[in-house]
């Protein structure tokens, strides 16, 4: 054998492994021109938002300063950069939320080439209804939850007491329950998709429903304070979302494929 034949057969390794390293090259820059572009958006939409950062934060504290108006009390801030630093954490979650269709949209356009047909119509809808469960669950804690929460919180305080919240504070404490309650909001897509999947079948997490139960009030006791409204308020919910997957499982699956 020549040398000839051993570069001829050599040469289509070398074209394959080539082709190789191209197509790797490519997907990553895709990928960054897709983070870019969505860190773009965040950024846009961040710098549209901080002249109204401070009427944010007013808009964010309404449920609580709602009920300490009745006793004269005020937010306060403990730190020197708390009154920037707070609003502009606000406007950058704010940021983020508003920007999440289009996040979303920038990762879908570039996972979708590489996924089968049927796996396509399965991730785009369940891309959109956990992004839109998401966001039914942080209205449900704003407008639902915090009025009563914080009503109670207020109308417990000592004789002589005065509530008067840090504004950093309050600002960590409801971006923890808006994710809370966002996550808990999920429920009926992991119901879905644990069916779906082949995990589990429908008649079998029917028959676990007792132990659902204890877990959403077990999981509202971890992730709320600990005061019984908001517990019941975030475990209530939970349940109700798993009937619903329970629900769309069976409109939405053959029971053939839901019971193997």
């Amino acid at each position: 054998m020549t040398d000839g034949d051993d570069k001829d057969e050599i040469a289509p390794q070398d074209d394959g492994l080539d082709r190789t390293e191209q197509s790797f090259v490519s997907h990553l820059r895709e990928l960054r021109s897709r983070l870019m572009a969505a860190l773009l958006c965040v950024l846009l939409v961040l710098l549209a938002l901080m002249p109204f950062a401070n009427e944010l934060y007013l808009w964010l504290a309404d449920p609580l300063l709602h009920h300490m108006t009745d006793t004269g009390a005020t937010m306060i801030a403990t730190e020197v950069a708390s009154p920037f630093l707070a609003p502009f954490k606000l406007a950058l979650f704010v940021a983020f939320f508003i920007s999440a269709p289009y996040i979303f949209y920038q990762a879908w356009a570039f996972v979708a080439p590489g996924l089968y047909k049927n796996e396509q119509q399965l991730a785009l809808p369940v891309l959109i209804s956990s992004t839109l469960l998401f966001y039914f669950g942080i209205a449900f804690a704003y407008y639902v939850v915090f009025p009563l929460m914080f009503g109670f919180f207020t109308a417990t305080a000592p004789a002589g007491v005065t509530v008067m919240t840090d504004i950093s504070k309050y600002l960590d404490f409801v971006l923890k329950l808006f994710f809370a309650f966002g996550v808990a909001f999920e429920v009926p897509v992991a119901t879905y998709l644990a069916v779906r999947t082949g995990i589990t079948t429908r008649a079998t997490l029917a028959e676990k429903r007792p132990y659902v139960i204890v877990a959403a009030f077990v999981v509202g006791m971890l992730l709320t304070p600990p005061d019984v409204i908001s517990q019941i308020l975030l475990a209530v919910p939970v349940w109700f979302l798993f009937e619903l997957g329970l629900v769309l499982c069976g409109l939405y699956i053959p029971d053939t494929e839901a019971d193997t």
